[in-house]
């Protein structure tokens, strides 16, 4: 686990480096989530403050995009698709599996850690839908099954 102080030296160089860029917010959102992992709420007032900005505009762009969290994700990060495509071939059937597998609805993170679900709202791989990713790895034409050996998979691997 990161300790507060790397934390907090992580959030302050992300935004000394991107502060003074055009629209600085969002490269500064995306830098400490890349660094991190997620944006910790404590990290608010630092960069409304850094752009002269409101603590509730930062706040305000983090909970419009569904990208961003403000709590740290499982070891394993599952996003399921839910474009038209997606939802044509089927995605609406293995989003339920998906939720009943893992335990966990949208945006929440499994009790022992290990995933995080998310939506995702095109993955540009319409030709093989229904689509998923799995820590960034694309996978097309998912079935119920077949994403049940992918977590099977990965969980006698931790």
């Amino acid at each position: 686990m990161t300790q507060p102080s790397t934390i907090q030296t992580t959030v302050q160089d992300v935004i000394s480096a991107l502060k003074d860029k055009p629209g600085a917010l969002l490269p500064i959102l995306h830098g400490i989530q890349d660094a991190l992992g997620y944006i910790p709420s404590d990290s608010v007032p630092s960069i409304a403050q850094a752009l002269n900005l409101s603590r509730a505009e930062v706040h305000g762009v983090m909970s419009f995009y569904h990208y961003f969290r403000s709590t740290p994700p499982g070891q394993h990060i599952v996003q399921v698709c839910r474009a038209e495509s997606c939802q044509a071939m089927g995605s609406e059937a293995l989003e339920q599996h998906v939720k009943t597998r893992l335990g966990i609805d949208y945006h929440e993170t499994s009790a022992d850690g290990k995933f995080t679900l998310e939506p995702v709202y095109c993955l540009g791989n319409c030709a093989c839908s229904p689509a998923i990713t799995i820590n960034n790895d694309v996978y097309g034409r998912v079935t119920s099954a077949e994403f049940t050996n992918l977590i099977d998979g990965l969980e006698k691997s931790l």
